[in-house]
């Protein structure tokens, strides 16, 4: 399974590691799309900056 991830929010006015958590999943401009692997880390960073994603799973 994987991970849809686009970014919704700006991270702007937000923490320095949140930040870094975002480029780390590789989301650089506001509504940039990634397909991810499901796996344990990708959950950890997801669940780190949820606040400014909207996450789906897809199928492969």
């Amino acid at each position: 399974m994987k991970l849809k991830i686009e970014l919704v929010k700006s991270p702007i006015g937000y923490r320095y590691d949140q930040r870094r958590t975002l480029k780390a999943l590789g989301l650089r401009k506001m509504h940039s799309t990634v397909v991810l692997d499901d796996t344990p880390p990708i959950r950890g960073m997801v669940r780190k900056v949820s606040h400014l994603l909207k996450v789906e799973a897809v199928q492969e």
